[in-house]
């Protein structure tokens, strides 16, 4: 085959096009950081990409769902605190009040303090947080205890009235693949309408002159409701405990996905740097060969 000075020059833009591809390439790869700018370039590359990203944005809901869990049950937690101090003022004030040293005005005043004390956990059983009702099971909107109602029931028909209408379905976030925590606690487990009849049939005692011995049988009572605040405080603390665990497995599990994700699309600039500096040398010597393949005129050979 004649080998044609066109033929020559033909190969040699190829050439220096293919290099400036190259080139093109490694300057994008230190220009973005990473070694693909579109699938085409390594589809393996890609793929897998898709799949790490996949898993980091699954980790990361979880922990999205993980931070709200935290939400729930620190709130829960403050909230059932606050319910066990309110009630273990009652029970002192019971002791006190059970002692026969008190006066009539003063068990007034006593069963003033209680009744506050009583609207205080109704207070508590409507805690909102976020526009959720956290004491009310799936039924976050509504709130369980009316109040008007709380603070005007007839304690004569106690029996027959029903102050808390508290849901007690779970509420349940998924937390890791296929795992889901209660974030809630069992409202009829703590504020329920024994808890509040007992409290207003204690204020009613002491308005209404009761012996010390009756007012005394009420501590046994008190001393249940402590019981069960305390209980599902135990059961609430067991499950954070839980969410703490998952919680640091999540994190290795986005630091592991995350590092993956960096060794399949992240370049090695050192190495790119390299390999750029590589190319440039080769470039311009093809430049060089290329300039002297384009000299002959035809003057040159008709010397």
């Amino acid at each position: 085959m004649r080998v044609t000075q066109g033929m020559l020059s033909n190969n040699m833009l190829g050439n220096l096009s293919k290099s400036y591809g190259e080139m093109g390439k490694y300057q994008e790869q230190l220009s973005t950081g990473k070694k693909i700018s579109k699938p085409s370039q390594d589809p393996v590359v890609a793929m897998k990409g898709m799949n790490y990203r996949s898993q980091v944005g699954q980790v990361e809901q979880f922990q999205r769902n993980i931070g709200e869990v935290h939400n729930w049950m620190d709130n829960s937690d403050s909230a059932l605190d606050e319910g066990t101090q309110a009630i273990q003022r009652i029970r002192e004030l019971n002791v006190q009040a059970s002692n026969g040293t008190y006066e009539d005005g003063e068990r007034e005043n006593i069963a003033k303090e209680v009744r506050q004390l009583k609207e205080h956990l109704g207070e508590i059983a409507n805690t909102e947080v976020n526009g959720k009702h956290i004491f009310n099971g799936e039924n976050t909107t509504e709130a369980p205890i009316d109040m008007e109602n709380l603070k005007d029931f007839d304690l004569e028909d106690f029996d027959e009235e029903t102050l808390v209408d508290a849901n007690d379905s779970p509420v349940e976030l998924e937390v890791s693949p296929g795992v889901k925590m209660q974030v809630n606690v069992t409202p009829s487990s703590v504020f329920n309408d024994d808890l509040f009849r007992d409290i207003e049939k204690f204020a009613s005692d002491l308005e209404s002159g009761a012996s010390e011995d009756e007012l005394g049988s009420s501590l046994s009572q008190f001393d249940e409701h402590v019981d069960s605040f305390v209980g599902e405080r135990a059961d609430l603390g067991a499950r954070m405990n839980r969410v703490e665990l998952i919680e640091d497995r999540l994190g290795t599990q986005e630091e592991s996905a995350k590092r993956m994700m960096s060794d399949n699309e992240d370049a090695e600039i050192e190495k790119v740097i390299t390999e750029l500096k590589t190319q440039e040398s080769v470039h311009r010597a093809a430049m060089g060969v290329g300039a002297r393949v384009m000299q002959p005129s035809l003057m040159d050979f008709l010397k």
